[in-house]
């Protein structure tokens, strides 16, 4: 089969994925075999193949968010980033199966999906809403999913007013959902695009990446990988209030005046993965609302590019390898 492989982490400027021919996988006990229709390109890949995650393999395919056919049946369904749990650590029978001990995650522990065909977890696939074409299930599956998981770890309610820092292809998913709840929406982000993008999908108002809203925010979500936009969202809540950071790989966070900042009982918290009932809850709701990503196909020889185009903010949206 055709494969983008990365032997070698490295600037991504220097292409580091080989698209090449590579071993046709083999589903064993508990395993699906799906053959690849698209794949989702995440922020998360970028870390993997620049090595800002540390590598797991000496050869991995990228790519955690996967629809395919189940090659025994035809059934269309879609992979994401918690590609298995081992279902006995503390965490697991407490039903966090996102801090599990001994996670798979897709596309770093095993191959994933920027190739023609993947082996999945039978128990970790899950079934789309048909209403979604391939190009638009792709990014539910991890920037959907995992943006509302931040929903949620922000501790949002109906009617909130509600910060997304960055506007990338997870907060333009989370908008959708927050007005679908009633909340107003105060989108900060760089890159003229991105504000444009924002305003056109209804927010409440939109502004640079450390401009002021001109409210106190119950809640906010931090998408960049960047200390200073965490600082610029804690200044912005009310007392009482939260941030949720939805970002796996975080740059130091500067100091900061706790008095001004923190004080009052308002909190930091960080968003780790995703459980399989947040899955199944968002891809539901996704359906219910109509959700439709904004997306830009590549091929799975233009990968590289792909992680390019992420890397300098160079598309609204997502992007997504259709094969």
């Amino acid at each position: 089969m055709r494969a983008a492989v990365l032997h070698k982490p490295g600037p991504i400027a220097t292409r580091p994925l080989e698209i090449t021919e590579a071993a046709k996988p083999t589903a064993g006990d508990g395993e699906v075999l799906l053959k690849i229709r698209a794949c989702g390109v995440c922020r998360t890949d970028l870390h993997i193949t620049e090595g800002e995650l540390p590598p797991q393999r000496d050869a991995i395919i990228p790519g955690h968010q996967i629809v395919g056919e189940i090659v025994d049946t035809g059934q269309r369904v879609g992979v994401s980033w918690l590609g298995g749990t081992d279902g006995s650590c503390p965490y697991c029978r407490r039903n966090l199966e996102n801090l599990c001990d001994a996670p798979t995650f897709t596309g770093y522990h095993v191959d994933g999906g920027y190739a023609e065909y993947a082996v999945a977890r039978r128990d970790f696939v899950y079934p789309l809403p048909d209403k979604l074409n391939d190009t638009q299930a792709a990014p539910l599956l991890c920037a959907g999913i995992i943006g509302f998981r931040s929903i949620r770890v922000a501790g949002v309610e109906k009617g909130d007013r509600v910060g997304l820092y960055g506007f990338g292809a997870s907060a333009h998913l989370a908008l959708p959902v927050l007005q679908a709840w009633d909340c107003e929406v105060y989108v900060a982000t760089r890159g003229e695009s991105h504000r444009r993008l924002a305003g056109e999908m209804g927010a409440t108002w939109v502004g640079s990446e450390t401009d002021v809203p001109p409210v106190p925010l119950d809640r906010a979500i931090t998408f960049a990988p960047s200390g200073e936009v965490v600082i610029a969202a804690l200044s912005a809540l009310r007392k009482g209030g939260i941030v949720a950071i939805n970002a796996i790989h975080l740059d130091r966070i500067p100091q900061f005046d706790y008095d001004s900042l923190l004080w009052g009982e308002r909190q930091i918290r960080s968003v780790a993965n995703m459980t399989r009932q947040d899955a199944r809850d968002f891809l539901a709701l996704a359906a219910e609302i109509q959700l439709r990503p904004r997306t830009t196909r590549f091929t799975l020889d233009q990968a590289n590019d792909a992680l390019i185009a992420i890397k300098h903010d160079a598309i609204d949206g997502a992007a997504v390898l259709v094969m």
